[in-house]
């Protein structure tokens, strides 16, 4: 039996060398002299990076792949609101157990989730959520999301999904304080969008964020039909509703972020927020193509998210580095708009700057040894072992550690069958579809 005192040394890397984990961080990384009592793990060939940062996620959205696959966002909302108000917290956790797991496989150890369905208004559903990030053995940014702008009022969800403002705010808090830990689990507070939520509950709920020192996370800027909605009912652009509100800090990062002109960058920039880049779900809906590049030399931090699978069937975060990589080429036209490294960086550093995490995210000493060990044996003909992993063949990781525990281990996730959770998932959502 290993102990989290043991040196475990992985040896054999192409990339980055050899690294040394000892009491959940990254001791040495490079060229290591062997100790008495090492554990050795080894991996010739392979390729490591630091654990993926999901910065964008809807996992009860499990429960409805491959709906309204023609559709925009606008309508894409409209045909699965009703669907989603009858999910059970059964259902969410069956989707978000899978949904972990999928994440965990494809490289992710560290996960942002924004649930902003509350069943009947119960608040066991984030209980759900946490539960299936233990089992898992990921870290969870939950968001205590939110709608209250119905369709009576003037908002896009249907008036039964929504929730009363006050109820939201005083379950925030209640979730805050039962599942922050600021370790493996951070509660986000998270309205979800400008058409679903009132003015009154964006200042709320930074206000509260802000007494309780959590982070702040929104929908923005994702479609010009938003955009059209905001002008149409607010007389303004997304981002000057996000500045009046006091959501412009370095304490909020935003998914999306593509319909941003320059001005609007500079602001976000200057203020050090956040986006979350969501290449295949914007190609999935033609929402457009989020200037990724711009907002980088504006100074926003950037990272990848998977975002719901109802709007990106495969789950899986390493899928999106080369889906950013070609996106950003095909945006400017230009072949080295972004390079590999570039988006590897995105997905791990970017992504934890997003969060607010300062000790994840590299192979840095002293950082926490999330870590994902990818199979390279099929990559030794091309030169650099980053190009290879970015442009080469998807693949899924061979180990992956979270705070120097091993949770994946030769492909397999070690606390969930994955087939087991994929069939109760059918289960639930035949049910949901069947009712």
């Amino acid at each position: 039996m290993v102990t989290m005192s043991q040196r475990l040394v992985i040896r054999g890397l192409r990339h980055p060398g050899d690294i040394a984990l000892e009491d959940g961080v990254i001791t040495q990384v490079g060229l290591i002299e062997p100790k008495d009592g090492d554990r050795v793990l080894l991996c010739d060939g392979d390729i490591a990076t630091p654990g993926l940062i999901n910065t964008h996620h809807h996992l009860y959205q499990w429960m409805t792949r491959g709906q309204a696959v023609g559709c925009n966002l606008f309508d894409w909302l409209v045909h699965l609101y009703p669907v989603w108000g009858k999910l059970s917290v059964d259902d969410v956790h069956a989707a978000a157990l899978v949904g972990l797991g999928e994440l965990a496989s494809t490289g992710c150890t560290t996960a942002f989730d924004h649930h902003y369905l509350v069943p009947n208004g119960d608040d066991s559903v984030f209980d759900a959520i946490v539960e299936a990030a233990k089992q898992v053995g990921i870290r969870l940014h939950l968001s205590r999301g939110s709608m209250d702008l119905g369709e009576s009022k003037g908002g896009l969800p249907p008036d039964h999904v929504v929730e009363d403002r006050e109820a939201i705010l005083s379950s925030t808090e209640s979730i805050i304080a039962k599942h922050h830990d600021g370790e493996m689990v951070h509660v986000v507070v998270a309205p979800c969008s400008p058409f679903s939520v009132t003015t009154e509950l964006m200042v709320d709920s930074a206000e509260l964020a802000r007494k309780h020192g959590v982070r702040l996370h929104t929908h923005l800027c994702e479609t010009l039909e938003e955009q059209e909605y905001c002008l149409a009912n607010f007389g303004r652009r997304p981002v000057e509703m996000l500045d009046e509100w006091g959501w412009v800090d370095d304490d909020v990062w935003l998914a999306h972020g593509i319909h941003i002109d320059h001005d609007e960058m500079e602001r976000l920039g200057g203020a050090g927020t956040g986006i979350a880049h969501c290449p295949s779900s914007n190609a999935r809906l033609a929402s457009g193509m989020c200037p990724v590049t711009d907002l980088l030399e504006a100074g926003c931090p950037i990272g990848l998210g998977v975002d719901g699978v109802a709007s990106n069937e495969i789950g899986g975060l390493f899928p999106e580095l080369r889906q950013a990589l070609f996106t950003a080429r095909q945006r400017e036209m230009k072949p080295d708009a972004l390079m590999p490294h570039e988006v590897v960086e995105m997905a791990t550093k970017g992504g934890a700057r997003c969060l607010g995490l300062e000790d994840l995210g590299t192979f840095e000493v002293g950082q926490k040894a999330d870590i994902a060990i990818w199979p390279g044996g099929d990559l030794g003909d091309i030169p650099d072992p980053l190009t290879g992993l970015v442009m080469g063949p998807d693949r899924r990781v061979r180990h992956l550690f979270v705070g120097g525990s091993q949770i994946i281990e030769e492909t397999e996730l070690k606390n969930v069958d994955m087939n087991s959770a994929h069939l109760e998932l059918t289960d639930h959502a035949k049910r949901l579809f069947d009712s």
